[in-house]
């Protein structure tokens, strides 16, 4: 009875563990960034209303940054995820559905929302940044 209480053990843990699968790196270098940006300012008026993007720079392939609600901001890397993504162009909202991101060299969709992959041979989500709004017009960006 022992044995058998024990053969079941060893093959669930080893099932549990081989399910899980172990990514490495993420394939977006760490650069420094701390960016401090006023939403104020013409450039970035898109981000006075909820829902508005904007491109910044910064980062490895350039910033986007996405108003989600009045006092919360998301900000990602432009560099695709997939393979190749640090030889291509940065990312570039869908001009059909604003809240995905196209890799023009693979067949990558990334969201707006959350960075997560939507669709395309990308495994990893968007590299995200940490923002911090002041609740009037500065929004800083920094990892």
């Amino acid at each position: 009875m022992r044995y058998l209480v024990l053969t079941k053990i060893s093959i669930f843990l080893l099932l549990f563990t081989s399910a899980c699968q172990k990514l490495g790196n993420h394939p977006v270098p760490n650069v420094p960034v701390s960016v401090q940006i006023n939403i104020m300012l013409p450039s970035y008026s898109n981000l006075q209303s909820v829902g508005g993007y904007a491109y910044v720079n910064g980062g490895v392939k350039g910033l986007i940054v996405y108003r989600s609600t009045y006092d919360q901001f998301v900000c990602y890397d432009r560099m695709s995820t997939a393979d190749g993504g640090d030889q291509c162009f940065p990312l570039e909202v869908d001009p059909d559905n604003f809240l995905f991101l196209n890799d023009s060299c693979s067949d990558a969709v990334y969201s707006l929302l959350d960075g997560s992959v939507v669709s395309g041979s990308a495994v990893y989500p968007l590299k995200a940044y940490q923002t911090n709004f002041d609740g009037f017009s500065i929004l800083y960006i920094t990892n």
